[in-house]
């Protein structure tokens, strides 16, 4: 393996512990804010909220940090490897104008649409006035925070990863400040209160382009948005990102239809039958169902956050790198060490919270308006949400893999199929009584866990073998490690009993869970601990000076 390789490696590994800090940081955070929003209720009030913030937040898995990154990272490399640093920063300013552009014409007819719709069957209707209120609000948050995602992909590229994963930060304090001020100056109203941190939501996304445009700025890539000239590059974005927005918008459109659902089928205090074509279908769902699945929905996705997706960005630019040499040596090298990482990740989390979910809830959302009802539904959606833990952490390394090689087509056919599986699945489930809500969790795992299934085989042949054997030995490893923790924590619930305090369970199950864990893996001789706890030492010498021959053979092309 040649040392260059192995510095690059090894740099954008190192990239991944800061960004995985700082993901925390953002995550605690987000898990304030979340509890302020829960806390509030599950009402069709606080459903109303959900379902207008997670609007801004389609765009932005679609135009931002999904497709459009995807898209631009690998060209952008390409341009700034071969052509330098002056068209590299043109080819960012044209991204940027076009981005705003579109989005901005996009934003307007989003907001006419919905105001239609209030019009023609909502005009008597609070929730649905309020929905539109709260949408209207934050819908400027969607240009925003896209013009915000292509930024700090080029920031990634340059090996910048410390205010791309910071960034979210700055939304978190926000509305966690707005909700604060609410409840001082009108402690009685939930409306007045979630139409402020609707407010905040918007304030933030200027805070954070404007923070994003400054770091540009001083690297010497200042790019400031033009519509023209338009830029070679933009021609082999587009061209790549086609496919691949249908495809993400397949993905997207099963947290949609997940909305819609649980929006249709939630009875409330106006009517609890829906009526299709003349037919009257009982509601299976009550209100607040958005709120508790967002909650069990954030709690899963926390330690994801952390680890998974943190590798997953960090690794990105480094496979794009590999590819566009064609270096498939230091290509499968790179991805069956994250994938590894992931898995073992992957499955010591999700034991860990499927043990720990009940105490988990109840301390952090069983508050105020959210009831013990409430939390019991939350922790059934958990448990089954992390079931499928390893095939979530694993998901966004194996896409990133297929668009470091332009290849955003195969990703698209099996998102189409996926995407048809989970939307029957969720209409067939919702349906049982014995399941309900509990649909919205199950449906992700089992999907998810057959979308990154049919991944690794395609992406074994296209790339050749990356390691199945040893990937397939590690996860082993680390399923034996959490069958220990397992059995330790149900000795430690049994213990406790069903009386003992959530705060209790949760500060005695969590460090000894993971301390099970570690020592499991260290007696397996798990090399996955040993990557891991390498990340979180001081950088030595020879680390410092690989860090820096780095940085000189990337900078090297002006």
């Amino acid at each position: 393996m040649d040392e260059r390789g192995h510095r690059e490696r090894e740099s954008f590994f190192r990239a991944a512990k800061v960004v995985a800090g700082l993901t925390l940081l953002s995550r605690v955070f987000g898990m304030v804010r979340d509890m302020s929003i829960t806390w509030l209720g599950a009402t069709w009030l606080t459903d109303a909220f959900q379902i207008a913030f997670f609007l801004p937040n389609l765009f932005r898995r679609l135009f931002g940090e999904g497709v459009l990154s995807a898209a631009f990272i690998p060209v952008f490399t390409d341009t700034f490897e071969k052509s330098g640093r002056p068209d590299a920063r043109r080819l960012l300013a044209n991204a940027l104008g076009l981005l705003a552009a579109f989005l901005s014409v996009l934003m307007l007819l989003c907001l006419a649409g919905l105001l239609i719709w209030v019009w023609r069957v909502g005009a008597e209707r609070p929730d649905r006035q309020y929905l539109v209120l709260f949408a209207g609000i934050m819908l400027p948050f969607m240009v925003l925070v896209c013009m915000l995602a292509l930024a700090s992909a080029a920031l990634n590229c340059r090996g910048r990863f410390a205010y791309p994963a910071a960034a979210p930060i700055i939304l978190n304090l926000c509305m966690i400040a707005a909700d604060w001020v609410a409840i001082a100056f009108w402690p009685g109203s939930v409306e007045a209160q979630l139409t402020t941190i609707c407010a905040s939501v918007s304030v933030a996304g200027v805070i954070q382009v404007a923070g994003v445009f400054w770091l540009l700025r001083s690297m010497g890539l200042a790019a400031r948005p033009r519509l023209r000239p338009v830029e070679p590059g933009i021609g082999k974005i587009v061209r790549t990102m086609a496919p691949a927005l249908i495809g993400a918008g397949f993905l997207q459109i099963s947290s949609l239809f997940d909305y819609a659902t649980m929006g249709l089928l939630s009875a409330n205090q106006y009517t609890d039958a829906l009526n299709i074509f003349g037919w009257e279908i009982h509601r299976p769902l009550e209100a607040g169902v958005v709120v508790k699945v967002i909650a069990a929905n954030r709690l899963a996705t926390f330690p994801m956050g952390v680890f998974a997706l943190s590798l997953g960005a960090a690794v990105f630019p480094l496979l794009s790198r590999y590819a566009s040499r064609g270096d498939m040596l230091n290509l499968r090298d790179s991805l069956n060490r994250a994938c590894r990482l992931a898995v073992t990740e992957g499955l010591a989390t999700g034991v860990g919270m499927f043990m720990l979910a009940g105490p988990i809830v109840q301390l952090i959302y069983r508050h105020r308006g959210f009831t013990a009802a409430d939390a019991q539904v939350t922790t059934r959606v958990l448990q089954f949400w992390v079931v499928g833990m390893w095939a979530f952490c694993l998901y966004p390394i194996m896409t990133r893999a297929f668009y470091s090689m332009k290849d955003t087509k195969t990703p698209l056919k099996i998102a189409a199929c996926m995407s048809v599986l989970y939307m029957t699945l969720v209409v067939s489930l919702v349906f049982v009584p014995a399941i309900g809500p509990a649909a919205f969790g199950i449906v992700p795992s089992v999907t998810f866990g057959l979308n990154v299934l049919v991944m690794f085989l395609v992406l074994r042949k296209r790339i050749g073998r990356f390691g199945g054997r040893r990937l397939a030995a590690s996860a082993a490893r680390s399923a034996v490690a959490a069958g220990a923790m397992a059995a330790v924590l149900y000795g430690l619930r049994w213990l406790l009993g069903p009386s003992a305090r959530p705060a209790l369970a949760v500060a005695l199950g969590v460090p000894l869970g993971a301390g099970i864990f570690v020592l499991a893996a260290y007696l397996l001789r798990a090399p996955e601990l040993g990557e891991l706890m390498r990340s979180f030492r001081p950088s030595s010498a020879k680390n410092k000076t690989a860090a820096q021959d780095y940085v000189n053979i990337t900078d090297t092309k002006e």
